[in-house]
């Protein structure tokens, strides 16, 4: 039996070692690339502007009613039709955020069933006729007899006293957004039938 010894085992023992450190590399880019494209699975599901974040500028109407616990169900509803991206644009944007109280007046089953996927033109047809090209305070409203929606109707403004209604809304509170003014209402404004 010859034992090899010296310069002639050296060969060897680095085709080993080159060998055992391939097998972990490849084991680490394997893991690594599973990993991002877990990743990138989940960042897909939700893209656009509407989620990106941005600790610096105004929050924007959609991040607006996304932060106040009277408007989760208007949220969910928002996230049901996707139009968290048409929320967020540069504007500027009047939206009519009708409380959950509002949406509580509405007959039983009804926001449910708006909720259901095959009902999602329906609802993304109501969310938009809350919604206006512009940035007007409550003061400035009470100049206008109607607003052109985003849903291509037009909703009827009416003043009583230091109140103004729009589609038969009282506007209850007005909040400044990055991208607009959001308006508080008190109930769903519904699109006028065709």
């Amino acid at each position: 039996m010859k034992v090899i010894t010296g310069s002639s085992a050296l060969p060897g023992i680095i085709l080993l070692l080159l060998l055992a450190i391939s097998c972990k590399n490849e084991a680490k880019i394997e893991s690594s690339t599973s990993v991002s494209s877990t990743h990138a699975t989940s960042e897909t599901q939700k893209t656009g502007q509407a989620f990106i974040k941005d600790d610096e500028s105004s929050p924007n109407v959609l991040q607006i009613a996304m932060g106040s616990p009277d408007h989760t169900t208007l949220v969910t509803a928002v996230q049901a039709a996707n139009l968290e991206n048409s929320l967020v644009n540069a504007g500027p944007l009047m939206v009519f955020a009708p409380t959950n109280e509002a949406f509580d007046t509405l007959p039983a089953g009804t926001v449910e069933d708006l909720l259901k996927p095959e009902n999602k033109a329906a609802l993304a047809n109501i969310l938009k006729y809350h919604v206006t090209p512009g940035n007007y305070s409550k003061e400035f409203l009470k100049k206008f007899k109607k607003l052109g929606q985003a849903n291509s109707q037009d909703a009827m403004i009416e003043v009583k006293g230091d109140d103004v209604y729009v589609g038969g809304a009282l506007i209850i509170a007005s909040i400044p957004a990055g991208n607009g003014i959001v308006h508080v209402i008190d109930k769903v404004m519904l699109p006028p039938s065709e």
